[in-house]
C-alpha cells in the first residue's frame, strides 16, 4: 500500500510528465513498434539514472549538482534521484531521435500520413544529430528547472557552484550530449542486433510534433516566470528548429502534390 500511495502521489505531483510519457509511448509504438519502444525506455532510464547517480556524487558527466530532497515522501525516489527525472530521458531521447530521423531521411506522404523512406536507423549522422537535439532540449529546460521555486516544479536541485548559462554549468550541457550519444548508440546497436527495424518505418511526424510541444510548454513556463532573456534565447532555438522541420515537411508535401 505504501508503494501504491507513493506512485499515486508521484502522478499527482508530476502530471505533465505522465502526459508526455503517455504520448511518447503511443508515438513510439506507432513509429518503432512496441518491442523497440520498451527497449528504448529501459535503456534510456538506466543510462540516465547511472549518469545522475554519479553526477550527484562525483560530478561525472554533468558536473556536480545535488537534489534538495524537498519532494521526498511526495514522489518516488531511487536512492537520491527522483524516478520521474531519470524516466524523462526516455521521451526526451525519443523525441530527439525521431526528429533527427525526419531531418535526414527521405519522407513520403500518403494522404496525411508521412512516412520515412529507408531511414538510416544506424547512421552516425542520426546519432550525432540526435545528441545535439537532445542537448538543445536541455538548453531550454534546465534554466527553467533551476528556477523551479517560481512555478509548480519546486526547487528540486541546485548547483554548488553557479554556472555561466543562467546558473547552469557548461559541463551540464556536455554531459547531456554524451548521455544522448550513449542512449541512441546503445539503442542503435541493440536494434540492429535484434533486427527490429524490418517491422516499422512510418508515422514520421508524431515524435517531432511532441519534441516541439514539449518546447512550447517550457517556453510558456519561461515567460510565465518572467525570465524574458532566457525566453528570447530559447525562442530563437525553437524557431530555427521548427523552420527547418517545416521546410522538410513542405518538400514532402510538394512531392506528394506533384506526383
Amino acid at each position: 500500500m505504501e508503494i501504491l500511495d507513493i506512485l499515486l502521489s508521484t502522478i499527482l505531483l508530476r502530471p505533465y510528465v505522465f502526459v508526455l510519457l503517455g504520448l511518447y509511448l503511443v508515438a513510439g509504438s506507432l513509429q518503432l513498434g512496441l518491442k523497440r519502444i520498451v527497449a528504448f525506455t529501459i535503456l534510456a532510464y538506466f543510462i540516465a539514472f547511472i549518469s545522475e547517480y554519479t553526477s550527484t556524487r562525483i560530478g561525472i558527466p554533468y558536473g556536480l549538482y545535488h537534489y534538495t530532497g524537498e519532494t521526498h515522501g511526495k514522489e518516488l525516489f531511487i536512492s537520491n534521484v527522483p524516478f520521474m527525472d531519470s524516466l524523462s530521458y526516455s521521451f526526451l531521447g525519443y523525441f530527439s531521435y525521431s526528429l533527427a530521423l525526419l531531418i535526414v531521411s527521405p519522407v513520403t506522404r500518403k494522404g496525411w500520413r508521412f512516412e520515412l523512406s529507408h531511414p538510416p536507423w544506424y547512421s552516425k549522422k542520426v546519432l550525432f544529430l540526435s545528441a545535439i537535439l537532445f542537448v538543445l532540449q536541455d538548453v531550454l529546460i534546465d534554466p527553467v528547472s533551476l528556477r523551479g521555486s517560481k512555478w509548480f516544479l519546486g526547487q528540486i536541485y541546485y548547483y554548488p557552484v553557479e554556472g555561466i548559462y543562467f546558473g547552469v554549468t557548461l559541463s551540464n550541457f556536455l554531459g547531456w550530449f554524451l548521455v544522448g550519444l550513449v542512449i541512441i548508440y546503445s539503442f542503435q546497436k541493440l536494434d540492429n542486433k535484434m533486427g527490429w527495424t524490418r517491422e516499422f518505418a512510418g508515422n514520421a511526424l508524431m515524435g517531432p510534433v511532441l519534441y516541439f510541444l514539449n518546447m512550447v510548454f517550457i517556453l510558456s513556463v519561461t515567460f510565465y516566470i518572467n525570465e524574458y532573456l532566457i525566453g528570447m534565447i530559447s525562442l530563437s532555438i525553437f524557431s530555427a528548429l521548427i523552420i527547418l522541420t517545416i521546410l522538410k515537411v513542405r518538400r514532402a508535401l510538394s512531392v506528394g502534390i506533384n506526383s
